[in-house]
């Protein structure tokens, strides 16, 4: 395959093709009447009724099961009045677009595809947002039927070339991302541009360059007509793709998502779009080939669509553990396995509120390895962390169910204790402080190290001076440095009537 044009080159190549789709007369005459302050129904009738063959499949199409009217509509004037301006001048674009667009053909891709496709998505496009309510069920229709206009565009600019790239793609809806990289756009770039140079208004414009892309959209009203173009597509594939079960997927997904919409309701909504293409496409005079009903198409499928519900829920299951491993790294100190310093300010600030609003007293530990420079600097980082852990670990079993240790930074670690009082978190650092003093601690390579801890105690009590989870932090802070500050090896809790920590019998 030769190199490919770049976008502004391929744009211009666009631009000046000589066989670049063209908006017939008659579609033309109607936009310009439609768009008149002040519309003239009558001289839009007469302009369409100038075509035979345009007006009877007009009247044709509204008078069959697709718009459901009892009334019988004998005349373009009849249907004007009944069904609006509106839905027949989409029926005039669509019917006068199809017949000239149908006349070029080449040997980049597949064109039966193409137009089965683009049927089943104007036919599914229609329906949902009969479904939905929206009041814009003719512009959908229209937009949902060009929305692939740029492949025979560029089926037209680059020949075979487009269809090498056509048949690269696994799927129709995978080709964007070939067509990107190797065009630098896509087909809906591209019926963007024939758009603009229709002059088609933005309720068409934007679904039919937008659908693969909706989140870029930034008007609402607009947004939610890409969407429905988006959706109306994979609905086709279900009907054209070889697999179909990875549409139906994408589709019962999407729908129960955006428009709470059942698996059951999801079927039988694709049941519908597929009886009513089979009535629709002939009036298009668009072959659908051979055709299975949906409920034979779902049956294909089925095999395929319980592997990818149980590949879905190992994705899901395998995402959830994913998502477990990085709120815990999120919120755990790697070397401990405590909670890291950003989880115990929030923990600490709810309990400081809790407190306050119950009445019920809360305290917090803090813990800071005697002389822990002198570990590393004589022992290795290696044994220094080595400290930290067996101390982190024995934090952490010191805990109880509603207390929260964490490493506070460096060699100094916490233990935040909700419902706790003064005398309780004494005793708790007691147990702690001769727990450490107790047993010499593993460093690797078979060697032990004799270990202490200095720990201070803060309590928040009812009707006293610590107001603020900054205030209990640093009366803890100040119990520990006067802990260090006697020889360290022991416990000292602030005691907010004489201002001074209060001594605690140093642990033996």
């Amino acid at each position: 395959m030769t190199a490919v044009a770049t976008n502004e080159q391929l744009i211009s190549r666009i631009k000046q093709c000589p066989t670049l789709p063209s908006l017939p007369a008659i579609a033309m005459q109607v936009l310009d009447l439609a768009q008149r302050e002040e519309v003239d129904i009558a001289e839009i009738a007469r302009v369409i009724s100038k075509d035979p063959a345009l007006s009877s499949k007009i009247l044709r199409t509204v008078n069959s099961s697709f718009y459901g009217r009892a009334q019988s509509i004998s005349t373009i004037s009849h249907a004007l009045v009944i069904l609006g301006l509106q839905s027949v001048k989409t029926l005039v674009l669509g019917f006068s677009l199809v017949t000239n667009l149908t006349k070029n053909k080449s040997k980049g891709f597949k064109h039966l595809t193409y137009w089965r496709r683009s049927i089943y998505a104007a036919t599914a496009a229609r329906t949902i947002a009969n479904k939905l309510n929206v009041v814009q069920q003719e512009e959908v229709f229209l937009a949902a039927l060009l929305q692939d206009i740029g492949m025979l565009v560029l089926d037209q600019v680059l020949g075979e070339e487009y269809g090498a790239i056509h048949e690269e793609a696994t799927s129709h809806h995978n080709l964007v991302e070939v067509e990107r990289t190797k065009l630098g756009m896509t087909h809906a770039d591209v019926a963007g541009i024939l758009a603009e140079m229709w002059k088609l208004p933005p309720l068409l414009r934007v679904p039919m360059m937008s659908h693969h892309v909706v989140g870029e959209v930034t008007d609402p009203a607009l947004k939610k007509l890409a969407e429905l173009v988006y959706l109306s597509g994979r609905c086709a594939d279900v009907f054209v793709d070889e697999n179909a079960a990875e549409a139906i997927a994408d589709v019962r997904k999407f729908v129960l998502a955006t428009y709470q919409i059942s698996e059951a309701d999801c079927d039988a909504m694709l049941d519908d779009i597929c009886k009513r293409t089979k009535e629709i496409a002939p009036m298009f005079e668009i072959s659908l080939g051979s055709v299975d009903s949906y409920e034979a198409v779902l049956k294909k499928a089925n095999e395929a669509l319980v592997e990818l519900t149980l590949r879905s829920q190992q994705q899901a299951s395998t995402l959830q553990v994913q998502n477990q491993e990085l709120k815990k790294q999120a919120t755990t100190d790697g070397l401990t396995a405590l909670a890291n310093r950003a989880t115990f300010d929030e923990f600490l600030a709810e309990q400081f509120k809790l407190a306050e609003e119950t009445g019920k007293p809360m305290a917090l530990l803090m813990l800071d390895i005697d002389k822990f420079k002198s570990v590393n600097d004589t022992h290795g980082h290696q044994a220094g962390d080595a400290v930290i852990k067996y101390i982190g670990k024995l934090l952490k079993t010191a805990a109880r169910v509603q207390d929260l240790a964490a490493r506070y930074g460096g060699e100094e670690m916490a233990l935040v204790l909700p419902g706790t009082t003064r005398n309780t978190a004494a005793a708790i650092a007691e147990t702690i402080c001769r727990a450490v003093a107790t047993k010499p601690i593993p460093v690797g390579d078979g060697k032990t190290l004799p270990i202490t801890a200095s720990l201070g105690v803060a309590s928040v009590e009812p009707g006293g001076l610590l107001t603020q989870p900054a205030h209990v932090i640093k009366a803890a802070d100040l119990a520990l440095y006067t802990a260090k500050k006697s020889g360290r090896n022991c416990v000292k809790v602030f005691s907010p009537p004489s201002g001074k920590p209060a001594q605690i019998r140093p642990a033996a």
